[in-house]
């Protein structure tokens, strides 16, 4: 659904009728979810918050200026209920579902193994330097970068001006930029410090290297004598 088409369909259902609403949630629905996910990092969590978002703007229709843009009306209240949860789970101590299983990892089957390796670092790259980022930050950042709003119906959305809105995504873009950067420069040391963990520093001198054979020396019965006799 277009623009117009989703703007005049959310009209039809301020005025009262309910056969728009199938319309509207088909049309915002995936869109919701997925700034709800990234806003709180749990798919389960994000699905009830879109309930509550649609639930909110079901109750708040009637105040919906006809004539105007729904999807910053739409984020707005989706915002809304993200912060409203977020302050309730202060007092509880989680932010996450205890069912949540998190992000799954990436689909190794049919792709290379590195390639995914990579992505996946990438990925969690990018989702610690958003977590660490400032609410303002990431919520300009999320809302022009992911949802693919305009500077101006983000700025309605976070209630802000539309330069403020640019200099908090330019920062988390400069952010995001740095920390990518900085996970280019350190495959290769990475790599070179896991492959000498998982081969159990095989580059010491062989006689350096512990025994493999199934005799135990007599140091070796000396311990183990010792600890039975404990």
């Amino acid at each position: 659904m277009d623009e117009f088409a989703l703007n005049e369909a959310m009209d039809r259902y301020a005025c009262g009728d309910a056969r728009a609403f199938p319309e509207l949630h088909r049309a915002l629905a995936a869109r919701l979810l997925a700034y709800l996910t990234r806003m709180c990092g749990s798919e389960t969590l994000a699905g009830d918050l879109t309930q509550e978002t649609f639930l909110r703007m079901h109750r708040a229709r009637s105040s919906f200026a006809r004539g105007g843009a729904v999807a910053p009306w739409a984020y707005a209240i989706a915002r809304n209920v993200y912060l409203d949860h977020a302050r309730a789970q202060k007092h509880r101590g989680t932010e996450r579902l205890p069912s949540d299983p998190g992000a799954e990892p990436p689909d190794a089957r049919g792709a290379d193994a590195e390639a995914v390796a990579i992505a996946s670092e990438t990925a969690r790259a990018v989702e610690r330097t958003l977590a660490g980022l400032p609410a303002s930050q990431r919520e300009a950042f999320i809302l022009i970068r992911y949802e693919g709003l305009s500077v101006q119906d983000a700025a309605a959305v976070l209630g802000t001006t539309t330069s403020a809105v640019k200099l908090r995504a330019f920062r988390a873009y400069e952010a995001l930029r740095a920390a990518l950067d900085d996970l280019k420069r350190r495959p290769e040391a990475d790599r070179g410090a896991g492959r000498g963990a998982e081969e159990g520093n095989d580059d010491r001198p062989a006689t350096a290297r512990p025994e493999r054979s199934g005799r135990r020396g007599k140091g070796q019965a000396g311990v183990r004598g010792g600890a039975n006799g404990e």
